[in-house]
């Protein structure tokens, strides 16, 4: 695709067509180099996720490969460009990158989460010339995770073109130090830099525009800027009656900024903003906008399953409005700065958001390889850049997302204090290693963290998820934090609160369970939860042949698992009930594990007694098999959250009536299902934009004769697709297969299986057609315009 050089936009998106190299070649940077035999991709890009699934790579990044990859790209930047400035925005490289344009370095950047930029312009040739950029990625150290990374490109690429006299990257800095019903403070900070050789007398204007897109407020200010020098300018403009942004109402203004000079408009920025103001107390939690709520959130990895670590927008809207309807109000980015398109999701989907930096500081923790907990691990990792790198990462995550109204806080760290990984203390007894790192050494770290965070934003606290308070309370680490995360540390909750009053507290990292939801909402200083996890993630696997860890409210495919009804159960607003069978257990009967010990399928043999498990939000439910009811049973009657009934096993159909005051609110029904005998697919849209980045979702579902879901069924199916779009990833989400990730077949597991679809620049009509042996198939069509 030919570069375009619209000279009204300043940024614009630099991924297609480019040439891919899998492995070293120390020449690769030259211009004169032969490129010929390269493969030609669009980014992002992820070549770990092409496989293949090895043993002999690690389990904790889900045994596919790392290794060296090349990426090359020619470009023509026309003459009339000469006298502009062009940099080139990478919003995210795994890992070791190395740039050169012209065969001059540019630099590296060993952090495979940061955006970060580099000015071109020094080294361009113009008008029929061509440049040659060269990226080289060294992801060698394969192990060098507790979780799947990816290797590449995997993060869009940008080219912005400004003028000499321009904004500076991340340059503004929106925030919102008064705001009443009848007026918000807009403080607009705008840091811009002069690199011509003169005096600039330049015009500052800001105009706020509503959620339509109507301008409801302006302002204008003559500034003046030194010669080759920058400068942050501040203004203040008084908004009437804001809407405010709330994870109900997540209101968006957008301000847009304008530097002109000599009557010429030079650079336009916009920037979206919610107005919202909240605070953490203590004894009473989480605040937003004078109003105490709780947060019910997760916590989530950045891959998704077939797709790797290069996630295309629309996957990630489809994944967060299924959050969302599960009643979820709060994301963790665990443990790294997210993609930047991923936090704007988050501003309009209404999520409260902890933007978080690191899993490990100076010391390296365990990365397994054979499996978790076994064997010898990997000390790759991070850690060996942490000293020389860890507060430019931390503050580009700072300079570039501290707009966002979503996240309400910074973490400066993931369960750095793990006991004996690496950090150890006396206070660990039985359990304390002398050899280890003195976890005194914390304190220290996490103070300088902060203050960078401070620095740049000083109007959202610093957090960090802790893995051991009892050894961190030992130390100054809690101190340097504003809000202190616990991690699986209910039972210190109560306490902790009475021995340290002016602490808060948090849930950063919780279990699934009834219980843990309970330690927050009974407890007023609580703020919240986020779960671990609300999707499953490649990686952390417990050893061969698990290749991804499976403790998400949805599945790798992003289908609901039966977690994900227990957890709206909890938290959504809108009645639902649902049932599966689990099994009969006479110990802790009440203790019934959702993200593992539920299945939601009638399946069984005549007259033996099965357990039924049921998840509501409604007072009252009634079981019916094969419409004779069974028994009606009171929610309040089953404190750990889960309703079962003990019935006969009879083929047919089990439904669940949800009743609120004696009406019936909701309903869910699971019928037995007979042999396979056909395919059925379902898109999620029919028609895509011919733009080479939108994509559809086809689930495919095995069903019976009378279209009922084979939830055993495991077939094999194929995917054949004709006209403008290319099958980018199968996932059936089985923890089991190893099937190539980018074959057009795979298993189906629990009777389903999604297919992802992207468009090309063409447009037409696709038509794809999912078969398998002795079943019927099916076929979709999606016209792309």
């Amino acid at each position: 695709m030919k570069q375009e050089w619209d000279l009204s936009v300043k940024s614009r998106k630099f991924n297609f067509d480019w040439k891919f190299l899998k492995g070293d070649n120390s020449s690769a940077f030259r211009v004169g180099f032969d490129d010929s035999d390269w493969r030609t991709l669009d980014l992002p890009h992820d070549w770990s996720i092409e496989g293949p699934f090895k043993r002999e790579y690690a389990s904790a990044t889900g045994y596919l490969p790392g290794g060296i990859g090349w990426y090359r790209k020619n470009f023509i930047v026309p003459d009339s460009l000469k006298e502009k400035k062009l940099f080139i925005q990478f919003d995210g490289i795994y890992k070791n990158s190395e740039v050169w344009i012209n065969e001059h370095y540019l630099g590296k950047r060993p952090y495979g989460y940061s955006s970060f930029q580099y000015d071109l312009t020094p080294y361009l040739h113009f008008d029929k010339k061509e440049n040659v950029i060269a990226v080289k990625v060294d992801h060698s150290d394969f192990a060098d995770s507790r979780w799947y990374t990816g290797s590449g490109i995997y993060r869009n690429v940008f080219i912005n073109l400004t003028d000499k006299v321009y904004i500076k990257p991340y340059g503004i800095f929106v925030t919102t130090p008064k705001i009443s019903a009848s007026e918000a403070e807009v403080e607009i900070q705008t840091g811009v830099k002069n690199e011509y050789r003169s005096v600039a007398n330049i015009q500052i204007e800001h105009q706020i525009k509503d959620a339509d897109g109507k301008a409801v407020i302006a302002s204008s200010y003559m500034e003046t800027i030194r010669a080759n020098d920058e400068q942050d300018f501040l203004h203040s403009i008084f908004l009437e009656k804001p809407n405010l942004w709330s994870p109900d109402h997540p209101y968006l203004y957008s301000i847009e900024t304008k530097v002109i000079k000599d009557g010429e408009l030079i650079d336009l920025e916009i920037t979206q903003i919610g107005i919202r103001y909240f605070h953490f107390d203590a004894d009473s939690g989480f605040h937003l906008n004078g109003k105490s709520i709780k947060m019910k959130g997760v916590c989530i990895h950045h891959d998704a399953g077939c797709l790797g670590a290069a996630v295309p927008e629309k996957v990630w809207h489809r994944r967060l409005q299924l959050l969302k309807e599960a009643g979820v109000n709060a994301i963790r980015m665990s443990h790294n700065p997210p993609a930047p398109e991923l936090l704007d999701m988050c501003d309009s989907f209404g999520f409260l958001v902890q933007d978080e930096a690191f899993d490990e500081w100076e010391y390296p923790k365990n990365k397994w390889v054979e499996g978790w907990n076994i064997g010898e691990p990997s000390l790759d990792g991070y850690a060996s850049d942490f000293t020389e790198w860890a507060e430019l990462d931390l503050r580009d995550m700072v300079l570039r997302d501290r707009n966002h109204p979503s996240i309400v806080f910074w973490s400066i760290g993931n369960e750095i204090d793990y006991p004996n990984d690496p950090y150890s203390h006396p206070v660990l007894e039985g359990r304390y290693k002398a050899g280890k790192p003195e976890a005194k050494g914390m304190g220290d770290i996490a103070k300088r963290l902060a203050n960078v965070v401070k620095q740049y934003d000083p109007t959202r606290p610093v957090t960090a998820a802790l893995a051991s308070a009892i050894m961190s309370n030992e130390t100054d680490f809690p101190d340097a934090l504003d809000v202190v995360g616990y991690n699986y540390q209910e039972f210190l909750y109560h306490e902790d609160h009475e021995k340290y009053p002016n602490r808060v507290i948090y849930g950063s990292e919780n279990g699934r369970h009834h219980d843990a939801w309970l330690a927050v909402e009974n407890n007023d200083f609580i703020s919240g939860q986020f779960i671990w996890t609300g999707i499953d993630h490649l990686g952390e696997a417990r050893g061969w042949p698990i290749r991804h860890a499976t403790p998400g409210m949805l599945d790798l495919a992003g289908f609901k698992k039966p977690l994900y009804f227990f957890k709206q159960s909890q938290w959504s607003d809108k009645d639902m009930v649902h049932i599966g069978l689990t099994s009969i257990k006479e110990a802790n009967p009440d203790h019934i594990n959702w993200d593992h010990e539920v299945v939601c399928q009638w399946k069984g043999t005549d007259g033996e007694t099965v357990r039924v498990a049921c998840c509501t939000n409604c007072p009252e439910v009634d079981l019916l098999l094969n419409g004779e009811s069974v028994g009606v049973k009171k929610r309040e009657d089953f404190p750990f959250g889960t309703i079962f009934w003990d019935i006969p096993y009879a083929k047919g159909t089990l439904k669940v009536i949800g009743k609120r005051d004696e009406t019936i609110s909701c309903t869910h029904e699971l019928k037995t299902a007979g042999e396979p005998v056909k395919l059925l697919s379902h898109p999620d849209t029919l028609t895509l934009k011919a733009d080479k980045q939108d994509v559809a979702h086809i689930e495919v579902n095995i069903l019976d004769q009378d279209n009922n879901l084979v939830y055993d069924a495991v077939n094999e199916i194929h995917c054949n697709i004709e006209g403008p779009g290319e099958i980018i990833g199968i996932e059936c989400s089985n923890p089991k297969s190893h099937q190539d990730y980018k074959a057009n077949y795979r298993k189906a597991y629990h009777g389903k299986l999604l297919i992802y679809v992207k468009a090309t620049d063409q447009p037409g009509t696709i038509i794809l057609e999912a078969s398998s042996v002795d079943l019927a198939s099916s076929s979709v069509v999606i016209e792309v315009k």
